[in-house]
């Protein structure tokens, strides 16, 4: 763990703090002619080198700033303006499994490491519930109340942002049963209440307050139940 700590210290440098703005410009109109992004890519596994600080761990270093470099071509080249958001993510993601890949390469653990790991079954399927399918539960339980006008309070909203506020609430209400932070869901749900409910209370709609009202108690009830028995099956383990 603290190898892929160092690791990924070595990216938020390479990526984020020490490559200006003109780097990134230069790179989206060069592409693969631009030299900055081979001071990019050899930036990476000097830093990966430097923070893991082992001879041993150099060709591993190599390994990650050549995938690192194709990793960001494919970006550059098949990006467009109105994708670039779903490519930044895409790239990240990209990135983290290669460091993932690399330490249990490195550490002489395959992909099977992970798949004999309970803890990993157990803590994925537990968020992946709390995501689109929870959302998916919600929004058919409660369509039965579902305000004829409830759209017509969405026209200054952001796109989607109710399931996505949703889904991270229930995240972070996971996130805070297996850290052992119960008080911390008060706060999360009084947060909620305060920018939530002063819309509602402006439009004025009882049924559009209680429908969203119903929403919002499941999502956590459901959070708060998947984080209990994560919690519990984490414990049974040996």
């Amino acid at each position: 763990m603290i190898l892929f700590i160092k690791l990924f210290l070595a990216h938020l440098l390479g990526d984020f703090i020490w490559q200006p703005n003109s780097w990134v410009t230069d790179k989206e109109s060069k592409k693969h002619k631009s030299i900055y992004l081979y001071i990019h890519v050899l930036l990476h596994g000097v830093l990966a080198a430097i923070l893991a600080w082992e001879i041993s761990f150099i060709p591993y270093a190599v390994l990650i700033a050549v995938a690192h470099g194709i990793i960001d071509l494919i970006k550059l080249n098949f990006q467009r303006e109105k994708t670039k958001r779903t490519w930044f993510i895409a790239d990240q993601i990209a990135h983290a499994l290669v460091l993932i890949g690399v330490v249990l390469l490195y550490q002489n653990k395959g992909i099977i490491y992970f798949w004999q790991d309970n803890t990993f079954w157990i803590l994925i399927t537990g968020v992946l519930l709390l995501t689109k399918p929870t959302s998916i539960f919600i929004k058919t339980i409660i369509s039965i109340w579902a305000p004829e006008n409830e759209n017509s309070h969405q026209d200054n909203s952001l796109i989607a942002a109710g399931n996505y506020i949703g889904i991270l609430e229930r995240l972070f209400v996971f996130g805070f049963i297996l850290t052992g932070h119960f008080e911390a869901i008060g706060f999360l749900l009084a947060a909620k209440s305060i920018f939530r409910f002063g819309d509602l209370k402006e439009a004025k709609d009882r049924k559009l307050t209680e429908y969203v009202l119903i929403g919002t108690l499941i999502s956590f009830g459901i959070a708060i139940l998947a984080g209990i028995l994560v919690q519990a099956l984490l414990l049974q383990l040996p």
